[in-house]
């Protein structure tokens, strides 16, 4: 098949593009349309008790548990007085005039803690009713912008949050591609030493972007999916099929140096390069994949969009660029000045010499203490790790100047309750006065623990649903809070109750997060030591690829500590340290580092196999193998960390450790794993890294993949 695919496009070239670029621009406009409503929430587990306490007080009462929208009023005067008054009665009055909300709550002797502790400004807090997440977020906008309107209000709150997260995103999603478009082109012309050549990647990456956003809108269609996977398919795509052009364009000029622009040394270049991008495509996608196991829909819409745009990716390589490669043939070297172009050739002939070849004979000469040290360093990098301190989404992963965030930080500045979040808990009794008595001996319970600030007498909310509400002493994601919210859930209650409010979203959470982690970790490393096993026929070579991944998911998460827990480079990377790592990231970049460096894997050990399959000895194997991949490799990293790289630009602080995050992990694994760990390695194990069991070799010799078979 891939065969008839290269000769397809050595044919008919120009019909070849001018369909793909039609297809493309239509992906690119049906995309940017279905895109337009993803959701900037999905952190919780739907199932959880905190979240289907939420829905039986909407479902009893008609109106939200906690605050949906809170409006800080500042009029320049005392709030008791008469001016006071006016500004606190005018924008309660413009919340009950929007039909998606179903109560206000205002200042008054009942609700002391909605003014601030010097008497001059007022918090108006709004309940929407039972609607869908997209009518939250369009109420938030309607009202910010109505109350925004009226002098000295500032508009915050959960579902204003939302919103301006999903502006923010788009907005820090066109800087990044504007940064990181120009050092892409300039990086890939210092590889390939030639414009034509340096412009396919970036041309390459567009197209791929276009059609994730295609099927990113699709899927948001049907599943409804996260704002934040628009990040991780414009970077991974990007960065995916800049890899795989520099791994077909690299081949194919080794094959037109060897043989000329010939039919069959596009066919050599499709069914070589183009079955290990194939391979490596849908090994990076079901790596991803794996996260779609998770309930929490940003998690799910990462994995959806890790798997999609991958898959894209290889399409577009092995599709849409052997019909650019045969429209250049030899003018693929063109637009570069005459030494560039003698040291490109120079290097595409490179057999047995070169740095990456003398690198690895060093290293193969010394592999006992170059595996101790580049090790050594892995595990210094990591012990930060064991340090690690976890938290979640709220207002502190915006930017200073977001309203959202100037709300939280004005109520925890200036009023009494210090902005501590709400913990209630939804009971289901009947209406009786048994009911109440018996709920009553629960509120006093909670009343007596020594993190809780007040705690309302249980009131029935209808249908068969009681409320009790607890403010606690300290902030939300308090360690304190957090061991109040767990006390409260092993109360041993009456009835059947649930615990909600932010804190107990984040216990629940966690707890969520820890119970499929399993399941989506097995599945990884079964995608990373299968595709490996099926590339080499090797039981050893997954092992320690799976070894060599969990050091660098190691060394990555250490990092990440000492620059987002520990606060470090706040300046340089221009964010406010939560004091912890978010909850999910870690998993997120474990998929993202598994599922690449099984790539890089891919590409190095289906070099070496091919080689040593023809005749090669076994440390010469890995030298040529590293000497042909190397450079490619190196250069596929470095492109792929500035892709992901130019996240660290985002103002919210989740998209800067993502970023961040991957280019680390990558960088390592193409550098201290790739150049040092495996030839060591390598070296040290010698014909025992092919071994498998018989049984496993006859599978392999029927079942696995081979790069030039």
């Amino acid at each position: 098949m891939l065969d008839r695919i290269a000769r397809a496009s050595h044919a008919h070239p120009l019909r070849v593009l001018i369909t793909s670029l039609v297809i493309a621009a239509a992906a690119l406009v049906i995309g940017i349309t279905l895109i337009g409503n993803l959701s900037a929430s999905g952190f919780n587990d739907p199932e959880s008790a905190s979240m289907r306490a939420q829905d039986e007080i909407v479902a009893a009462t008609g109106a939200s548990a906690v605050p949906s929208l809170i409006a800080v009023v500042d009029p320049g005067a005392p709030i008791a007085s008469p001016a006071g008054q006016d500004a606190v009665s005018r924008v309660a009055r413009a919340m009950r005039d929007d039909p998606d909300v179903a109560t206000v709550a205002g200042p008054s002797p009942q609700t002391p803690n909605l003014t601030s502790t010097d008497g001059t400004k007022a918090a108006v807090v709004a309940y929407f009713g039972d609607i869908s997440e997209d009518a939250s977020q369009q109420a938030a906008r309607r009202l910010d912008d109505d109350l925004s309107a009226i002098p000295g209000v500032t508009v915050g709150g959960g579902w204003t949050a939302a919103a301006e997260t999903s502006s923010i995103v788009g907005q820090d999603l066109l800087r990044a591609e504007l940064i990181a478009f120009p050092l892409l082109f300039l990086v890939s012309l210092w590889v390939f030493r030639g414009l034509v050549a340096a412009l396919l990647p970036p041309l390459m990456g567009a197209l791929v972007i276009f059609g994730g956003f295609f099927f990113l809108g699709a899927g948001n269609e049907v599943f409804g999916l996260s704002v934040y996977a628009l990040n991780l398919v414009t970077g991974l795509g990007l960065g995916l099929a800049i890899d795989y052009s520099l791994l077909m364009v690299s081949r194919y000029r080794e094959e037109i140096a060897a043989r000329g622009p010939t039919a069959d040394a596009l066919a050599t270049t499709v069914r070589t390069a183009g079955k290990s991008v194939i391979y490596s495509a849908v090994t990076v996608g079901a790596a991803l994949a794996a996260l779609m196991i998770f309930p929490q829909n940003f998690l799910f819409s990462m994995g959806f969009g890790g798997l999609v745009v991958a898959l894209v990716a290889a399409v577009v390589a092995v599709g849409v660029l052997p019909a650019v490669m045969a429209l250049l043939g030899t003018r693929i070297n063109a637009l570069a000045p005459r030494r560039w172009r003698a040291r490109s050739e120079a290097a595409d002939r490179v057999a047995d010499s070169g740095g990456w070849y003398r690198l690895s004979h060093f290293v193969m000469r010394r592999p006992v203490i170059v595996a101790l040290v580049s090790g050594g360093f892995m595990v210094l990098l990591a012990l930060p790790a064991f340090g690690v301190q976890f938290t979640t989404t709220d207002t502190s992963v915006l930017p200073q100047s977001a309203h959202a965030r100037q709300v939280d930080e004005t109520l925890t500045r200036e009023f009494p309750g210090g902005n501590a979040t709400p913990i209630f808990l939804a009971a289901r009794a009947p209406d009786t006065p048994e009911a109440a008595r018996r709920l009553q001996e629960v509120s006093a319970e909670i009343g007596a623990m020594s993190a809780t600030r007040t705690v309302s007498a249980p009131r029935y909310v209808g249908d068969g649903t009681w409320q009790i509400d607890a403010t606690p002493r300290y902030r939300a994601l308090d360690t304190r809070t957090i061991t109040l919210v767990q006390d409260i859930q092993a109360i041993d209650e009456p009835y059947p109750t649930k615990v909600g409010g932010f804190t107990a979203l984040f216990v629940d959470q966690r707890s969520s997060l820890a119970a499929y982690l399993p399941w989506a970790a097995a599945i990884i490393v079964a995608v990373t030591l299968l595709a490996l096993f099926l590339m080499t026929g090797s039981v050893l070579l997954p092992i320690k690829a799976v070894v060599m991944n969990v050091l660098t998911l190691g060394a990555t998460l250490g990092v990440l500590v000492l620059i987002f827990q520990d606060g470090r480079l706040e300046g340089f990377l221009q964010y406010d340290s939560q004091g912890a790592v978010d909850l999910t990231q870690p998993i997120l970049i474990g998929a993202l580092a598994f599922g690449l460096s099984t790539d890089y894997a891919v590409f190095l050990l289906s070099r070496i196999k091919e080689i040593r399959d023809a005749g090669g000895g076994e440390r010469e194997s890995v030298a040529l193998g590293l000497q042909r991949t190397g450079r490619v490799v190196t250069a596929a990293a470095l492109l792929f960390c500035i892709a992901m790289g130019a996240f660290a630009t985002s103002r919210i602080v989740i998209i800067k450790e993502l970023g961040i995050g991957t280019a680390v992990a990558v960088a390592l694994d193409a550098t201290i794993v790739r150049a040092l760990l495996v030839p060591s390695l390598m070296a040290l194990l010698g014909r025992w890294n092919w071994w498998a069991p018989g049984p496993l070799r006859r599978l392999h010799a029927r079942i696995g993949v081979r790069e030039g078979g």
